[in-house]
Parts: structure tokens; sequence; C-alpha cells
């Protein structure tokens, strides 16, 4: 909306002439006007409903008309009387009657919409009257409507600056809603209003602040325009304008002020970037609004970087909100697909109509995706082409897989076959299986062509091979190798998923994987999928399992024998061509014959062939080895491969082979737990001796022994325990490490694979610790690892709360001491490390046995009488603690946690009454020297006392025998029994400026004999 200088008009308007001519009307500002009357009529009916708001727009204008013109006919009425001032004076007063009404009020928002459309309205035909003035756009004409607009704006912007919210709320919104509906305003009322709404942007009121960015955002918009169509504007005002938007943008607390601003700032080469940055906004409606409002009005997606594309489907479809997830994957299936397609987007307020299919524009939408990367594991592609089948069913039925599709592969057509068969197999409960089984080929002709691209791939990895490096050519060979890889891999997952009913087609995908595993230079990915499907034929019971081991490690020999140029001497093992790897000092058989020195280059060119050899059979192993279940000493092959491969890649002195052996050496581990006890110390000695990716692999392999076979291994092992605590203490050194152990320390305690509860103990602790020591701040993995575990833990079992409130104490004293080595560093301590008050409020909160999970308790009324013996053993820990030799300021910190213990009637009455008496003694002894933490001991005393008290009413030789007869004797009674001896307070000078006043000895009894009376009402604690 430009701002124009204003100017009379000079042309009159056909047949009229204007009223301000005539003699000025004196207002005459009373109730009975005729025109206000009129007026404040078609006003109550704006503010009724929307439906009637163009009927009354034009009845309101024909009385602006009458009273800002000279009537063309000799029909008088009554707002002839009345000239133009008289009409915008009760036109104005009738719109700031609006000002004070509460959001919530709808006729609020229908006058304003009344409003802007009446000025818009008024504003088209009055151009229409005075016609073309000037050729000079810049220039506005001055007419009744700018006239009015110019006074009720004039009106309205002091209220921006109101002390009442609403009143800034609608003066913020009527100036917004005009601007947005005007094509042009008065240059001087135009900086005014921008002036006005800048400020407005910091309003203290979310409501306020949304309004004022919509004005904005229009007027931000037309800036953007008069930037790209010329060079010269006012660049520092006007930048400075977009500039405080966007910071707007970016960091206002409000979700409805971000929206808002999402939606109506212009797109523009220096806006977009922050504006696709809300697709991770916190709030799930805004990341909602970049998908169904802001890319929808982009245009053509492939406008995009191909980085911003990819990051933009994989926020949206893996976004934790369902309606995020849902427009995201209706953007892909219906606005991008059609971009490809060349449909032309719809014209604003019609629905989009989806074209019929188009799959040169599906593969051109995957080729946009980079689906060779996208389309892997964990890969987008998969999630966003499941949604696109499930979302058009038109292409589902459409596509065809016939032979010429099939000897025509792509990576992006392979894609689309290898997507519809996951999704007809996973999808539907079944549903699709039928269409699956017309459209795809058998599986015969399926090992057929992939034999035909296998081929085509081993061919284009042996030109990669013999390319010169730095040929202009190399770069297209990798590229083309890529996709050859992509295709292959693609076949593959399809076979996974086949049936090998037919015994034809089982035969001869059997036999082609078998080959496959042969080829030396195959990749690895597409190594392991062979592995998996060739498992998958072979049969699920043990002499598969065998079959399947002896396959395998045949190819495992085939593929040392094939890469090796010098055949091996009859007398040569396999054994002892893997241990030529062991060091060029270990002396082997093949070295001592009788074969020509080699130079310096040729023996480091077998040196390096000699690594791949250990590499690919290692990476066959292992792939192998993730698909075994039996016991190893139970397959003699096994056996074999582990003496023959394994161990000596364990001792061989290059790094490489020597880290694939551990996982094969960790895996082997598994299958048999003799072999893992013996090897204990070794993975224990790579973790203290390795580098992080070595420790970390180590990690894991124990994390899964310690899984598989039982935490018997602990006791067995002492050292095994220190292992994860010091790897989850080591955060400061390896990060990596730290979060890696600290998520396998929780998977052990959360399924209780450590039984022994001193171990337990400890590792818990140092978990506890680990979550609020300020040196983990940065490590955001362990964080969110231990924001889920330690709740979930806590509150899953009994013994799990009994085992937290065991290492409590312990963990409070543990980050005392880290505090103030913080305070000794002279850091800033509250921005590092949360308050020590924080940390033991955490801890009473996981403790509480309210939390806990318990089958038999459902309602709220239940868990109110829940055993409660973990805040009673809790509380007696603190009364022992804060007796010891601790700092004051710890003594004070355990003392006030006694105050938010949950004291529960349904505990155990030995618990009970050794708590309650172990209170008493600490009450009357009096050794908590300030006033607050008295405060939480005397709660805590109550507490137990009234319980207490109930519990011996409850005794056999007490129950009453005649209500009416015993109940003042046994009101005595219960009275004497309930009243405790007196404690002894002494009364500490320097205690007062705690500022709560200690109880003196009468006063002190009396609160004692009030607080443990029968009467169950809440007691006022303000004066103790």
């Amino acid at each position: 909306m430009p701002a124009r200088t204003s100017a009379r008009s000079t042309k009159a308007s056909g047949s009229r002439t204007s009223a301000a001519s005539r003699a000025s009307v004196d207002i005459v500002d009373t109730p009975d006007s005729a025109l206000r009357t009129q007026i404040c009529a078609i006003f109550r009916d704006a503010q009724r409903t929307t439906a009637t708001h163009r009927k009354l727009v034009v009845n309101l204008r024909k009385i602006h008309e009458s009273c800002c013109y000279e009537p063309t006919k000799a029909k008088q009425s009554q707002s002839d009387d009345f000239d133009e001032e008289a009409f915008n004076h009760e036109f104005v007063r009738c719109v700031v009657r609006v000002m004070p009404v509460k959001k919530s009020e709808s006729a609020g928002e229908k006058c304003i919409r009344f409003t802007g459309l009446f000025l818009r309205h008024a504003s088209d035909r009055d151009l229409e009257l005075v016609g073309d003035v000037e050729e000079d756009t810049s220039v506005m004409p001055e007419t009744p409507s700018t006239r009015l607009t110019s006074q009720l704006l004039g009106a309205v912007l002091p209220l921006l600056t109101a002390k009442d919210k609403f009143v800034r709320f609608r003066s913020t919104q009527l100036i917004s809603h005009i601007i947005n509906s005007l094509d042009a305003i008065d240059n001087d009322v135009f900086q005014k209003l921008r002036h006005g709404l800048l400020k407005r942007i910091r309003d203290k009121e979310a409501m306020v602040r949304s309004q004022a960015v919509l004005g904005l955002g229009r007027l931000a918009g037309n800036q953007g325009e008069e930037e790209t169509n010329s060079d010269e504007s006012d660049d520092d005002q006007d930048s400075g304008l977009l500039v405080k938007l966007l910071e707007v943008l970016q960091n206002d607390p409000s979700a409805e002020v971000r929206r808002s601003l999402l939606v109506n700032l212009p797109i523009l080469p220096n806006t977009l970037p922050l504006l696709l940055e809300r697709a991770r906004d916190q709030d799930p409606a805004t990341r909602r609004a970049v998908y169904s409002r802001l890319l929808p009005a982009l245009g053509d997606f492939r406008h995009l970087s191909l980085n911003m594309r990819e990051k933009l489907l994989r926020w949206g479809l893996r976004d934790r909100d369902e309606n995020v997830r849902k427009a995201a994957g209706r953007l892909f299936r219906e606005r991008w697909i059609e971009d490809c397609a060349g449909v032309e987007p719809p014209e604003d307020g019609q629905l989009p109509e989806p074209s019929p299919p188009n799959f040169d524009g599906l593969l051109e939408l995957l080729e946009r995706i980079d689906v060779v990367n996208s389309g892997v594991e964990n890969g987008v592609g998969l999630e966003a082409m499941k949604g696109f089948w499930e979302g058009r069913p038109d292409y589902r039925e459409a596509v065809e897989f016939d032979d010429n599709f099939w000897q025509t592969l792509s990576a992006e057509s392979v894609f689309v076959a290898r997507s519809f068969n996951d999704f007809c197999r996973l999808e539907g409960d079944g549903k699709y299986l039928g269409l699956l089984e017309e459209k795809l080929p058998e599986v015969t002709k399926i090992a057929f062509f992939l034999e035909r691209y296998l081929q085509v791939l081993v061919d284009a990895l042996k030109r990669v091979a013999q390319q010169e490096q730095g040929s202009d050519d190399e770069d297209e060979e990798e590229e083309n190798t890529v996709e050859q890889e992509f295709i292959v891999e693609q076949m593959l997952q399809i076979a996974l998923t086949l049936d090998y009913s037919d015994e034809v087609g089982r035969r001869k995908m059997f036999t082609l994987l078998r080959r496959m595993l042969s080829i030396p230079d195959l990749p690895d990915e597409t190594t392991k999928l062979t592995v998996e499907a060739l498992r998958g034929i072979c049969s699920p019971d043990a002499a598969g399992e065998r079959e399947f081991c002896s396959i395998v490690l045949e190819s495992v020999a085939d593929v040392h024998d094939t890469i090796v140029d010098e055949p091996a001497d009859a007398e040569d093992s396999f054994h002892s061509a893997k241990s030529e790897v062991s060091g060029p000092s270990t002396p082997t058989k093949s070295r001592s014959s009788a074969t020509p020195e080699l130079s310096e280059e040729e023996a480091r060119e077998k040196a390096v062939r000699e690594i791949v050899i250990n590499m690919k059979c290692l990476h066959i192993v292992q792939c192998m080895l993730s698909h075994v279940a039996t016991n190893l000493q139970d397959n003699a092959d096994l056996v074999s491969m582990l003496n023959n491969l394994v161990v000596p890649a364990v001792r061989s002195h290059e790094a490489p082979v020597r880290e694939r052996g551990l996982l094969c050496l960790g895996l082997c581990a598994l299958l048999d737990r003799s072999l893992a006890e013996e090897n204990l110390s070794l993975f224990m000695h790579f973790f203290n001796k390795g580098h992080t990716a070595l420790q970390i692999t180590a990690l894991h392999i124990l994390t899964d022994i310690l899984n598989v076979h039982g935490a018997q291994l602990l006791s067995s092992t002492p050292g095994l325990l220190k292992v994860y605590i010091k790897a989850v203490k080591g955060g400061t050194r390896a990060p990596e490490v730290q979060a890696v152990a600290t998520v396998a320390a929780s998977k052990l305690l959360l399924g209780r694979i450590i039984s022994d509860e001193e171990a337990c103990q400890e590792l818990l602790k140092s978990l506890v610790v680990t979550y609020f020591d300020p040196s983990s701040a940065s490590n955001q993995t362990v964080r969110q690892a231990l924001n889920y575990f330690l709740p979930v833990f806590c509150f899953s079992r009994v013994e799990n709360q009994d085992l937290m409130r065991g290492v409590s104490l312990d963990a409070i004293h543990a980050l005392f001491n880290v505090r103030e080595g913080l305070e000794d560093d002279d850091a800033d301590v509250e921005e590092d490390m949360v308050s020590m008050s924080t940390i033991g409020a955490c801890l009473v909160d996981w403790t509480d046995p309210r939390k806990c999970y318990s089958p038999n308790l459902g309602l709220e009324s239940e868990k109110k009488v829940v055993n409660g013996d973990v805040h009673l053993d809790f509380a007696m820990d603190i009364l022992e603690k804060v007796q010891g030799n601790i700092t004051k300021e710890e003594k004070k910190l355990l003392a006030t946690l006694l105050g938010k213990l949950h004291i529960s009637p349904g505990s155990t009455e030995e618990k009970l009454r050794q708590a309650y008496a172990e209170v008493s003694a600490a009450v009357e002894d009096g050794f908590l020297s300030d006033a607050t933490s008295r405060n939480a001991l005397y709660k805590i005393h109550v507490s137990l006392g009234k319980i207490v008290n109930t519990l011996d009413e409850q005794q056999p030789n007490q129950r009453r025998t005649s209500r009416s007869v015993s109940l003042v004797p046994e009101r005595q009674a219960s009275e004497e029994k309930s009243i405790i001896s007196e404690p002894h307070i002494k009364e500490e000078e320097e205690d007062t400026s705690e500022g709560t006043i200690v109880p003196k000895e009468e006063k002190s009894s009396q609160l004692v004999d009030e607080l443990l009376s029968h009467d169950d009402s809440d007691v006022d604690m303000t004066g103790v």
C-alpha cells in the first residue's frame, strides 16, 4: 500500500458537485439527530452478522454521498440537511465506541471489518466519480473518503498508547485492517501509522503485537516491491522496518505473533530463509502454517535449493505433531507433484483439482529430492513415498511395472517400485497385497533383472578402478557407479520381501546371491543386503542356519582367493593367509618362499591389498554373525572362522583390521557365554586405551554382552562397573562416549539387567550427578536421555524409588561440592547450574509414592492412601544426615526437604511409629538452628502425629462400646494421648534475621495441643 501525496481534485464528477462548497451546517451533537439515528442503526445491524455487511455498506455510502455531494434529483431526504463534516463526526464517533470492547466479544471484530469494507467501497466509488485526474500515480486525489479516512485514523492513533489493553488492541486492529483494506493512503498519515505500529510491536500484550505486525507486514510488503522496482528509496528507514519485523519473527515469545508474521511478511530473498526457519518453531500451529500456507504460496518448489527441500521434507514428515506431518505429506503429494507435472497453481480462493497421474512428473519429483541419498535407510524418501501412495490412489491404480520398466531402470524408477512394494506389504493390513501380486513380476524374472543390473554395477566398478585419477570422466563414472549401486540395493530390498514358495525362483535367487557374495569389489551396503536376503531364503531352523553359515564362509574363502594375485601354496591354509596380516615381524611361509624381492612401492601395494582382503572378509563375517542365533560351539564352521579369521584380526597391527575384528569378536561373544567371560578384560582394555570411536564400540559390545548373558558378569569382573562410571563422568574429555555410556547405563537399569543393589546405587548416583552437573549442559544427548530415563525409572517400580531414595543424599552432597567448586572459580553459578533447592525438589518428586505405577491404584482418592514407606525412610535418612558433620547450608537444604515429603496414612504402621519417634526426638533436641528448617520439621511432626494418634485410637482395647455413654471419657483419654512432651526450644537472638518468629515454650505447648487435636481442619502455620 504505497503512500501518496494528497491533492485536491480539479475535476468535478459528471453531474455532481461537491457539497463542501455549501454553507457549513453546525454539527448538532444530540441523540435525536436524524443522521446519528441512521448511522447508528447501520452499525447496530453490522455488529450482529457479517452476512448483511455488503448491503449495509451500500446504504451507508448513500448517506455519505448525500452529505458530501449535491443531489442530482429533487428528491429530498433527511440526510441532505447535513454536510460532510457532520457525517465524518458521526462515523468516527460510532467507530470509537468499538475501542473498549473486549477481544472475546465478536461484535467488535464485526464492526471493524464493516469499517474497513466501507472505507474500501467509498474509496473505489470516489475514484470512479473523480475519474483520471492526473497521470502521476504518486499524487493521490483528495476525496471525501480520503478525508474521512484521515480523520478516523487521526482520532484512533492517540489510542495506540492508551492504558487499557483492550483499547490498544482494538485501535491497533482497526489501523491494521484499514491498511490491509486500502490501496493508498496519505503520506503524512502513513508515516504516523508506521511510527505508531512500530511502537506496538514491543507491547506487553501479545494480542496487540499480533495486530501490529499484521499492518506492518503489509507496509513491508509494499516496501519490498518498491525496492525491487526502483533503485532509489528511503533505504535506512524502510530496511529498518523489515529488519525489526524479522527480529520479532525470530524472538517474539508469542506463537500468534510469529504466525501472523509468517503469513504476512513478503517473500524476498533476504526473508525466505528466516521464514523457512519457522518449520522448526516450538509451536505446532506455526510449523503447520509453513507447510499449509507459506510453501504453497511460494510457488514452484524447484526454486528452493536441494538442501532446503530435503530439510523441509524431513522436518515436516518427522514432526512430533500429527497435523504437521499431514500438512507436509499433503504438500508433497498434492502441490510438489503438480509443479513437476507442469500444472498451473490454482488462483487464490480456488480449491486445487488433482491432475491425472503423470509418472514423468513423479520421477522428476524424486530426482528433485535427491532420492539416491534420501532413499537410503533412515532417509526421508521412503516416508514421503509412503504418504504419497496412501494419499494418491489414482497413482496407485495407474502404476505399471512391465518388462520395459524393468529393462530401463533408473534410480528414481526403481525407488518407485521399491516404495510401492513396501507400502502394499506393510500398510492396510494386507488390503493391497492383491494389487501387488497383480503388478509385480514373479521371483524368477526379478532375479534375472537383478543379475543384469549386478553385472552393470561390476563393470562400472571396474571402469572406476581403471580410471586415471584426475581425468575429466572420473566424476561422471563415479556418479554412474553410485546410481547403479543404488539400483541394485533397491532391488535387493524388494528381494527381501518376496515369497520364495516357488522353488524355481528360489533356486535362481539363491544361486545369484551366492555368486554376489563372492564378488570382491561389491560395496559394503550391497554386501549387507545380500547376506540378509540369503538368510531369508534359507530355512529359519537350525539346519538352515548351518547351511547359511557354510555358504557365507565359502564366499569368504572365494573372496580371499580372488583378490590375492599370486596363488597360495598347497600347504598354505586359510589360517596362514590371514596370519600374513598380523604384521611384518610375523614370519609366514609365503614370505620365506622363493619369490623375487619386491620393490618398496610393490610391497606397499601388497600391504594395502592384504588390508583390503581382511576388511572385506571381516565385513562379510560381521553381516553373517548379525543373523546367527545358535550357540557358537554347536557350529564347527563358526568355531573355525573365529580361530582362523577373527582372532588374528584382533591381534593385527593394522588399526582398521583390528577394530573390525573387535566387532566380530563381540558378535561371537554374544553367541557363547564362556567366550564372553574370557574376553571381557580385552574389551575393557580397548575402552581404556582406545580412541573415541573404539571406546564407543567397546561400550556397545559390553552392554550387549550384559543384556544377553546377564549381570552376573559384573560380580566376576569388578572393573566392569568402573568402565561405565568412568564413561558417564568423563563428559569433558569425550562427550560422545559419555552420551553412549549414559544411554547404555540407563538401559541396563531400566531393564533390570543389573541386580546387585550396590552396583545399581553406584551407577544411579553417577547418572543423577551427571544430570545436574553443569559440565553436561552442552551435551544435549545426555540431558535428553536422562530427562526421560530418571522419571520413568522411578515411577515404574517401588523398588526403583527406594533405590533413588538411597542415593539421593549422597548425590546432593556431591552436587554441593560441585557448586562450591564453581563458586571458588568465580563462575556464574546461577546461570551454569540449577539451584540446590530445585535439585532437592526433583529428588523428592521422583520418590513420591503417589506417582509410582501400581496396577491396583487407579483413582486419585486411592493414591492418597498409597504405601509411603519410601518417604518415611527418606525422612529418617535426612534426620540422620543433618545430625552428622555437614555444613550449615547443606543441613538447611536437607531439613527443608522434610516439609515436602508426602506422609501417607497407608504406610506401614511400624515405619510410621519409628519415624514419629525420631521426628519427636529431633523436635525435643532442637538441633536445627534456623526457622525455615524448624518449620519443615514441625510440619512433618504434625502430619505424623495425626496419623499415629489415629492408629492409637484404632487399637482393639480402645474401641468404644457405647458411643452415647463413653463419648466424653474417651475423648479426654484420647486428648491425653495426643499431647506429647513439651519440647524445650531455646530462643536464639541470631535467628531473628530469618524473618520467622521462634515460638516460646508456652506458645509451643499450645501449638502442639492444637495441631494434634482431633479436628481435621487445616491449621494456620503462619505463626510458626
